[in-house]
């Protein structure tokens, strides 16, 4: 099993790609430019998102992964392709080996059409990552050893939960909550409280900025900017930190309430493992102010997140055949 030239994290927000000796060449988000009009595809990534923004009328974008799953097939394989030819370079004609993560809820037939497509785009040959393992591996842990490992990856469109041990999950699980969802309670709480809407990135934004999982001891407050609901004139308004963390706080607390549920199912020798190494993690949602804080006094166990936890699953994604092969080695 030949070391992946390119691995890719497929993400509902973002599609990270890791090239062989490079590291991550390629973070943009999963969005393509499609014009109803002329049934075209215009443009992939940061330039869709461009172009989607200033030029109104018939381009609008689409995510071909929505909250785990596929959602529209031909665009995904475009996607990959696109994304994969720039990785590659338009110069090179070998066809490459490719490492491929998919959410979790991805289905048995929707991972086979997206390899066939793989496959379609140019690839020599697909292998597909779980999740959990990619993050595993990204984050700098060795899967390959009989120990417990808890890694919990807070992606774009899902939760990924997951006790790993000799290279395998052990008990997992798959919450439709995620970086996304903290975006959109945020979005739904000022348009409820102030009556004002908010785009996307000022959401994104106000998340990065002053939210929190757990009371923060500074008042942090941040001015926004959007339209009034009522009126339909551009409004400014200050929020605080505090207000924030409410809209947060229900969807926090699923995701902790899941990793302490699936720590109650760890056999004792692996929870022992987990209580001594800590628990990991990984995915851009893991960037929340508080959500270490928050999950180590629901389970009283040491968190800490992965260095670059945004990139972790592209990373253990290349990475993960050479791990499979030190793990065929060992056995």
């Amino acid at each position: 099993m030949p070391q992946a030239d390119i691995g890719i994290d497929l993400g509902s927000s973002n599609i990270c790609v890791y090239k062989k000796d490079k590291g991550v060449v390629i973070k943009e988000p999963s969005v393509v430019a499609y014009d109803k009009d002329n049934d075209r595809i215009m443009a992939f990534g940061e330039e869709a998102v461009q172009m989607i923004q200033h030029k109104a009328g018939s381009v609008v974008a689409i995510r071909p992964m929505k909250a785990g799953s596929i959602s529209d097939y031909n665009v995904t394989e475009a996607l990959l392709k696109h994304f994969m030819t720039k990785a590659m370079g338009r110069r090179s004609f070998r066809k490459p080996y490719i490492s491929l993560c998919l959410p979790v809820g991805t289905t048995s037939i929707e991972r086979r059409a997206v390899e066939e497509a793989t496959y379609q785009a140019g690839a020599r040959e697909v292998t597909i990552v779980e999740p959990a393992a990619a993050a595993a591996i990204g984050a700098g842990i060795d899967i390959t050893k009989p120990v417990g490992n808890m890694v919990v990856d807070i992606g774009g469109g899902t939760t990924d939960i997951a006790i790993l041990s000799i290279g395998d999950p052990v008990l997992s699980e798959s919450l439709k909550i995620a970086g996304g969802t903290f975006d959109e309670v945020i979005t739904r709480g000022i348009r409820r409280h102030h009556s004002l809407f908010i785009d996307e990135g000022q959401a994104e934004a106000v998340k990065i900025r002053i939210g929190s999982a757990a009371r923060r001891t500074a008042g942090d407050t941040m001015t926004i900017t959007g339209r009034n609901v009522i009126t339909g004139y551009p409004e400014t308004l200050m929020i605080t930190a505090d207000e924030v963390r409410g809209y947060l706080n229900d969807s926090v607390s699923r995701i902790v309430e899941a990793i302490h549920g699936i720590l109650e199912k760890t056999p004792p020798e692996l929870a022992a493992d987990v209580a001594r190494r800590g628990i990991v993690l990984t995915g851009g949602g893991a960037q929340l102010r508080g959500l270490e804080e928050r999950i180590s006094e629901r389970t009283g166990i040491n968190v800490m997140t992965a260095e670059n936890p945004d990139l972790s699953v592209a990373v253990g994604t290349g990475l993960y055949t050479k791990m499979m092969e030190k793990l065929e080695e060992s056995l």
